[in-house]
């Protein structure tokens, strides 16, 4: 994982050894988040695999200082080492319109965000809502524009702007007023993170809605080296607790956190325990509507440049609707090691277990082999120069006589 960039100080934090009950948790998540930004789009974690070996990390899953977050099926968990988590998502109540947004070239893009999420509309909806009044603008247009990446400039963009404007409910002039000079001609190049991470996990991803403004800086001073995620499951088959150890280094001097997105698949899986082993918890949101968890971690101290930390956490899970099916991490950059173990119930012992490979969040599984499992209920990967994409392990339960 990488480490933050302009992350929010969170002092306060439970100490490296320290860990939360499920009363505790509860009452330090942020209730206020839970319900999470909308902002259109698919979340980040496609289907499992089907057919051949294949493995996902559920979205509850690891975390990794680099780019790597797990993504998982049912009681399964994603974590997002390399950023994959979001300080808090736009809350629903959000400002009142009135309110005028930071100033900067950033205001027009932060006040349409905070639009949208305080209406929870998708960009689909709004997308119709514009064609029904006789404007067409793209999905695409709308997420470059909440994004930063391009502004409206042209006479149909400033008439959209000015309907964008009564359809999320907001003063004439609320959005148009905050739009800046006009810029040079072309697409505005995505951050350095943010692009790694968008070819990996696709547009409006679900990391992505939780790290709201985050995303764009997303652990940009650190990557990771090196990540051990160890997945257990429980006598029902469903996940019951994620552990990770990231080794990562400082790409620039000054870097102290990190952040880490973990996402489940079934809303009944909701982390109840939290146990930071090296680091400090800094902050832990739950942000139900997008069934993720935010993780910010501090290092104790400010790397120098190309320093190394060790961050190693785990999580309890409460269980889930159906069994786990499999778990997944990905990185947007190349990783030196991955290392996942995944530990079975001897109640609910899988009929077979399989590793695999796939280029992006949602493609279609490759690098598909069966993998066994030992004496200890167990079975493991280990993979060695990873390059960016997203690694997992799936196993099949024999269907019930």
């Amino acid at each position: 994982m990488e480490a933050g960039v302009g992350l929010p100080d969170a002092e306060g934090g439970r100490s490296a050894t320290g860990a939360t009950n499920a009363r505790d948790l509860r009452a330090t998540l942020k209730a206020g988040s839970a319900e999470g930004p909308h902002h259109g789009g698919r979340p980040a974690g496609g289907p499992p695999p089907h057919g051949g070996p294949s493995a996902g990390v559920p979205p509850h899953g690891g975390s990794s200082s680099a780019d790597t977050s797990p993504h998982g099926r049912a009681s399964s968990a994603t974590a997002s080492p390399h950023g994959g988590s979001s300080a808090g998502a736009p809350s629903r109540g959000g400002s009142s319109s009135g309110d005028s947004p930071p100033p900067g070239a950033d205001a027009f893009p932060a006040a349409l965000r905070e639009a949208l999420g305080r209406r929870g509309l998708s960009l689909e909806r709004v997308s119709e809502r514009l064609r029904a009044r006789g404007i067409g603008v793209s999905q695409a247009t709308l997420s470059s524009w909440q994004r930063g990446r391009s502004q409206p400039e042209r006479a149909r963009s400033l008439r959209a702007v000015e309907v964008l404007e009564e359809i999320l409910d907001l003063p004439g002039g609320a959005l148009r007023s905050l739009l800046g000079p006009r810029r040079p001609r072309g697409r505005i190049a995505p951050a350095r993170g943010e692009g790694a991470a968008l070819q990996v996990l696709g547009e409006d991803s679900v990391v992505e809605k939780a790290l709201g403004e985050r995303f764009r800086h997303f652990n940009q001073e650190t990557s990771s080296l090196l990540i051990h995620d160890i997945v257990r499951l429980g006598p029902s088959g469903t996940l019951s607790s994620i552990s990770t150890t990231n080794v990562l280094r400082a790409s620039r001097a000054g870097a102290d956190r990190a952040l880490f997105v973990l996402s489940f698949d079934d809303e009944q899986a909701e982390p109840l325990d939290i146990h930071v082993n090296s680091g400090r918890l800094g902050e832990a949101t739950y942000l139900k509507g997008l069934k993720s968890l935010v993780l910010e971690i501090h290092f104790g101290r400010e790397l120098a440049k190309l320093d190394t930390t060790v961050v190693s956490y785990s999580v309890d899970v409460s269980p889930s609707r159906e069994p786990a099916t499999h778990y997944e991490r990905w990185s947007r950059a190349n990783l030196h090691e991955y290392l996942q173990q995944v530990f079975f119930h001897p109640d609910a012992l899988p009929s077979g277990c399989r590793r695999y490979f796939r280029d992006q969040v949602g493609a279609p599984p490759r690098a598909q082999r069966r993998i066994s499992m030992n004496d200890s209920h167990s079975t493991h990967v280990l993979a060695s120069r990873c390059k960016p994409g997203v690694h997992g392990v799936a196993w099949d339960f024999e269907a019930p006589e």
